[in-house]
């Protein structure tokens, strides 16, 4: 029985790795729009590299703390020393890209969206109307859950939410919110409190002297829980 378990652990961890694509990578990236609500790529399949995982991770930041790497499309909750949780995001387009440190200011489950009027606009130059309120639930783009994201006890207008296009995990197509499957934007929620530190990683350098380093899959952890 022994033998057979771990014959299984190492068919599972063969198969995990071959999925885990190097966080330095590039590669092709699909198409994408300059459209907030209406972007080509559609259907697409969420790429394996983009599912939650425990991972081993070493940073400088307390345990609580949320790490955003934006270029490589991955949010880190720190659990503690060489332990972390990563989940695949979507980010913003180019143009759209920042970087700071802020806090979760406050919280909202299946949360109303207002989009900015500057948005509205944009949008509406496109041909694509958008309400000036839209209720929550699952046709709302913020999905099952948001953290606004504060600085200085001011709301930045940027969140971590869910969506309601789980394909767009992986790409560039936000206005600069963070985008989570709603599953994961769920678990994240649940660990998440109000005031937890959040460091932003992108363009212009504004989020300090922040060390981290992902060293890869926690097997045991991602396969046992713990």
């Amino acid at each position: 029985m022994k033998s057979r378990t771990l014959m299984i652990v190492a068919s599972l961890m063969a198969a995990m790795m071959a999925s885990e694509a190097p966080a330095q990578s590039s590669g092709a990236r699909p198409a994408t729009t300059a459209s907030d609500v209406a972007p080509s790529v559609r259907n697409r399949a969420v790429p394996e590299k983009y599912k939650r995982r425990m991972v081993r991770f070493s940073t400088n930041e307390a345990p609580g703390t949320i790490i955003v790497d934006t270029h490589n499309k991955f949010l880190y909750y720190v659990e503690g020393k060489n332990r972390a949780t990563r989940y695949g995001i979507g980010v913003g387009r180019e143009g759209f890209g920042w970087s700071g440190v802020v806090k979760i200011g406050r919280k909202a489950e299946w949360p109303s969206w207002t989009p900015p009027a500057e948005m509205r606009r944009r949008e509406a130059a496109r041909g694509h109307i958008l309400p000036a309120v839209q209720k929550g639930g699952p046709d709302n783009p913020l999905g099952a859950r948001a953290m606004y994201l504060y600085k200085g006890g001011r709301d930045t207008i940027f969140r971590i939410h869910g969506t309601n296009q789980p394909w767009s995990i992986g790409l560039n197509l936000s206005s600069g919110c963070i985008r989570m499957m709603n599953k994961d934007v769920e678990h994240l929620y649940s660990r998440a409190p109000v005031g937890t530190k959040v460091i932003v990683i992108g363009p212009g350098n504004k989020h300090g002297d922040v060390a981290f380093e992902d060293r890869g899959i926690d097997i045991l952890r991602t396969l046992f829980g713990g």
